[in-house]
């Protein structure tokens, strides 16, 4: 089935945030958007993920720091479980290296907390459609680091995407199966499905080649 568009009023957003007056303010403002069809909360990571899977969530407004843990690796964890879904980063953190981290976790916009809360809902309708959304605070010198970063990933390992190069990281940390399904908050099937792929992509038979390949190639320590 195909997704919503910005014209039939059929987004369903999710505000992960651990304060409730945040949450409650900007479901009050999206309530009333034609472009929205249900708004969710979410105090926690745990919480939103399992929002984002068992609401088939669009949208989502994402906090960095939460009760039980970085709202950026909650990030990977969506998107791992649902690719479609976009999301905005929220936050009051208002720092390059985590502005980065979000981005290059599959973010698409970041935004402080004190933006005119108009411009957020904006900002949310605008990731909801495809777009990206980058605040004033972020610099060039953010910008000049995710263009860098590519290049920065050795071959063969840049053939791969930034999810399948999470799981072969914890692979070659020894992680099992099991434990990085958990860690990504996806199933064990659909962790071997990647992990198939990472094979062909690196052209190795199984994950020891995989975690030999990445540490001979300083992709991993």
């Amino acid at each position: 089935m195909a997704e919503p568009t910005s014209t039939s009023g059929g987004f369903r957003v999710l505000v992960v945030d651990d304060h409730p007056v945040v949450r409650r303010g900007l479901r009050t403002l999206l309530d009333g958007e034609p472009w929205v069809s249900e708004v969710r909360e979410a105090a926690t990571a745990a919480e939103a993920l399992r929002e984002v899977v068992s609401r088939g969530i669009h949208v989502v407004s994402m906090d960095v720091s939460l009760p039980d843990g970085d709202g950026v690796e909650a990030v990977a964890r969506i998107l791992a479980a649902r690719p479609e879904a976009k999301v905005l980063m929220l936050t009051m953190a208002d720092d390059e290296e985590i502005i980065a981290r979000a981005l290059r976790a599959g973010a698409r916009g970041y935004l402080v907390k004190e933006t005119d809360p108009d411009t957020i809902v904006e900002a949310l309708h605008t990731v909801a459609v495809g777009g990206v959304v980058l605040g004033p605070r972020i610099g060039p010198s953010v910008l000049s680091t995710l263009r860098r970063a590519p290049t920065e990933v050795p071959a063969p390992f840049d053939r791969l995407t930034v999810r399948e190069r999470d799981i072969v990281t914890l692979l070659a940390n020894g992680e099992s199966n099991a434990r990085i399904a958990r860690q990504l908050g996806v199933s064990e099937k659909t962790v071997r499905n990647q992990l198939s792929s990472v094979f062909a992509k690196l052209e190795v038979a199984d994950r020891v080649q995989a975690a030999l390949l990445a540490r001979d190639t300083g992709f991993t320590g």
